[in-house]
This record gives structure tokens, sequence and C-alpha cells, in this order.
């Protein structure tokens, strides 16, 4: 899901720090997210959509038939 979070950062010049700041979530965890693999919660998905203005549905990964 990362990847897909990022792509979204990326397009509107906002930094992972941005982020953190803009959702309240830790800066460590969104690292976690990247790093680790961790997937985040569905409230830390919430509010990183929210933040992002984008749709829950963006920030979902499609798996291919």
């Amino acid at each position: 899901m990362w990847y897909l979070i990022e792509k979204i950062l990326f397009k509107k010049s906002i930094s992972r720090y941005q982020l953190s700041k803009l959702t309240g979530i830790p800066e460590s965890t969104l690292a976690s997210y990247k790093n680790d693999g961790v997937n985040p919660s569905f409230i830390n998905v919430c509010k990183i959509a929210e933040a992002l203005d984008v749709s829950l549905d963006e920030l979902r990964e499609r798996k291919e038939k």
C-alpha cells in the first residue's frame, strides 16, 4: 500500500514529514509502513486519505486476476 501513498505524495509534492503533521501519525510509524512493510490500521488509512484528499478506494491495492 505504501507505494500508492508515495505516488500521491510525489504528485502533490508532500513529504512524509508533512504527511505526519497533517495526519497526527508519527513519522516513525509512516517510516515503518515504507521500510518494514507494515500495513497501516484502518483508522490511519482514513487519516492519510483525508490528508491527501483522496478516496479510500485510491489507496486500495488491486489484485490482478
